[in-house]
């Protein structure tokens, strides 16, 4: 049997390795992280959603009508009236004609990917799409082709040339370690021109962009429901506070996945009282304006705050902030600084990023305040030994 001992010493030695830390208590903006409090500036929790009373009351009155687990796959009898309700809810909060759940992001894709496409079929994805994503190409067992991030020129001239029956055109909408966007517009006018569907991944979209947080699609003033080409998956475990993940599109194309997609078949439903929780927030994402309101105010803060410190923030009008270091163990060092100030931000490393691109990825919640933020452009001052 082989022994992992000296694979698990190298990664250690590149600076590589990840550990898993202990948290106690429900997230938002201060977090007891082993033992310690932290402000944290590392959950996806973008709109500070995940304690809402409103979810929390939603979810305790659903584990009372439906108990707590599904216990069944949704085409068994895992299928629950709340998971009905919400996928009716989810169309409509994203204009589509159709939504189906699935336990989680990673499962959707997978499961979406797989339905779509196969042997004799053509994927194409940009370079910088989440894992997930890219598992899910690669297994579904079609020719892959990979474009360059967000480079549209280039993705057109191998549309153009590909005779598969199917082409498949992925992307994450808000690109999850970078924080930019997809050219979404253009996207879907050269799927539409080339007759290939455009699969969008709106993980960290959904709920932060677009009127009411409808997602990076609304964002783009795309119509996606004049066009069959084009699904929408957004996911329910980061702005909108709960679990799970959805796709929407047009009718025919959700039944085919339904019927076909193997990680929505052959897993159990995800729990119906997370579903109730899931459609409290939608509720609570189309009221609240001033949540998105205070990321962008946040985040001009932090923008304006880093002026003449060694590190550079990529570009992002999101809520992910990603600060470029570069070295893995200079990443990983600052970020352990900051823990010894009280701040939980994450250094993020290759595999995760391209090589030379380590850096913290600072994610900023509705929740922070502007104290907040000041709170962490004063550590990472005593950091880089400025003045404070």
């Amino acid at each position: 049997m082989h022994d992992f001992t000296q694979e698990l010493a190298g990664l250690a030695a590149q600076s590589l390795a990840r550990t898993r830390h202990v948290v106690d208590g429900p997230q938002g903006p201060v977090l007891e992280v082993d033992g310690q409090a932290c402000l944290s500036f590392c959950s996806n929790d973008y709109l500070g959603l995940a304690n809402h009373p409103e979810l929390v009351a939603a979810c305790v009155s659903a584990a009372a009508q439906y108990g707590v687990g599904a216990a069944a796959s949704a085409l068994i009898s895992g299928h629950a009236s709340a998971h009905e309700r919400l996928e009716q809810e989810l169309a409509a909060f994203t204009g589509l004609p159709r939504a189906l759940c699935f336990s989680s992001g990673y499962m959707a894709n997978l499961g979406i990917i797989g339905a779509l496409v196969g042997a004799g079929d053509t994927v194409f994805l940009d370079r910088l799409s989440h894992a997930s994503l890219i598992d899910g190409a690669r297994l579904a067992g079609a020719e892959f082709r990979v474009f360059p991030h967000n480079d549209t020129a280039r993705l057109e001239q191998v549309l153009a040339r590909c005779k598969s029956r199917r082409k498949l055109v992925i992307t994450d909408a808000v690109f999850s370690m970078d924080g930019d966007l997809a050219p979404l517009p253009e996207l879907a006018a050269l799927c539409e021109r080339h007759g290939a569907w455009l699969l969008v991944d709106d993980a960290h979209g959904f709920g932060v962009l677009g009127p009411q947080g409808r997602g990076s699609l609304a964002h783009a003033g795309l119509c996606a429901s004049r066009s069959p080409h084009v699904l929408y998956m957004g996911t329910l475990g980061k702005a909108a506070g709960a679990a799970g993940a959805f796709v929407a599109g047009h009718a025919a194309l959700l039944e085919w996945i339904m019927q076909r997609a193997r990680t929505y078949m052959f897993t159990t439903a995800h729990p119906p009282m997370l579903a109730a929780a899931a459609s409290a927030a939608l509720g609570v994402i189309a009221r609240d304006e001033w949540r998105r309101e205070r990321l962008r105010e946040l985040a001009r803060l932090l923008r304006q705050g880093l002026d003449g410190l060694p590190w550079r923030l990529l570009p992002s009008v999101t809520a992910i902030q990603p600060l470029l270091v570069g070295d893995n163990a200079a990443a990983r060092a600052l970020a352990q600084r900051l823990r010894q100030l009280g701040i939980w931000a994450p250094a993020i490393c290759p595999p995760t990023v391209p090589r030379g691109t380590a850096r913290l990825r600072i994610s900023l919640s509705a929740l922070h305040t502007p104290a907040h933020v000041e709170q962490l452009l004063a550590a990472l001052r005593h950091a880089a030994g400025a003045p404070s």
